[in-house]
């Protein structure tokens, strides 16, 4: 297999960085993208210090421009990109009565404006080399979260998105599937632990009874279902969303 060109965004921490540094370690060259450049160097020297190849790019990918730029920028500067996994994402969490329009658009720009922007722009090269990768990160609230309206209807939107690139995508030789997590230690996760005044050891103990494989996910298991659905075997798999949860949500 040639070089394959990654593009990880809300790459420097969490999932993101957690799935960059999968993706090079499966031998792909990768470009860490998020909203500010300078954050992505840890997870680039990650990637450099294990002998892999990385690209730190800083762009908002909810505006047009700037994830046209990230793309072309990448197909410049490490190669033309056939494996893109949509991670940037935000919350801005309120009972619907408290939600302000702000929050509500803010969390609409990143969480589902941003993949349909990169993916748009990246899916030309995965057209023209008739092979390409798209995983978009979903989430266990899809199903429906409270104090989440708004973060729920851009998970819950990301998976039709997903359908439907498959469908439109799939006879270039291109899948499409979403990877939704539960609960994943990370900041964003240590976040709602202050939003709820309790210590984030207590939120993950609370979480952990609730998780039937009895403790709570890594951004290490998120990377590895992304692994598998961006990689040569799982070409016959397409327009899925597989839940990384510990067990069944129902």
């Amino acid at each position: 297999m040639s070089e394959r060109i990654a593009i990880v965004t809300g790459a420097a921490r969490g999932i993101g960085a957690g799935t960059a540094i999968r993706l090079a370690a499966d031998g792909m060259a990768v470009a860490v993208l998020d909203l500010n450049e300078a954050d992505c160097a840890a997870t680039v020297k990650e990637i450099e210090n294990a002998g892999g190849k990385a690209l730190a790019v800083g762009a908002d990918v909810s505006k047009t421009d700037q994830a046209n730029a990230a793309v072309e920028r990448v197909a410049a500067e490490l190669g033309e990109p056939t494996v893109l996994v949509n991670n940037a994402g935000i919350t801005r969490d309120a009972m619907l009565f408290k939600m302000t329009d702000e929050q509500w658009d803010a969390v609409i720009a990143v969480n589902l404006r941003g993949p349909f922007l990169m993916t748009r722009a990246v899916q030309k090269y995965m057209s023209e080399q008739k092979w390409g990768r798209i995983v978009n990160i979903s989430s266990s609230s899809a199903l429906g979260n409270r104090g989440q309206a708004n973060y729920s209807a851009t998970k819950a939107g990301i998976e039709g998105f997903t359908k439907t690139l498959a469908k439109e995508l799939g006879k270039f030789g291109i899948t499409a599937n979403a990877v939704a997590p539960h609960f994943i230690a990370t900041d964003m996760t240590a976040n709602m632990a202050v939003k709820l005044k309790m210590s984030f050891e207590d939120l993950v103990e609370t979480y952990k009874k609730q998780i039937p494989v009895n403790r709570v996910g890594q951004p290490a298991d998120v990377a590895a279902a992304v692994s598998f659905l961006v990689g040569e075997d799982a070409g016959f798999v397409s327009g899925q969303v597989l839940y990384v949860a510990g067990g069944p949500l129902c």
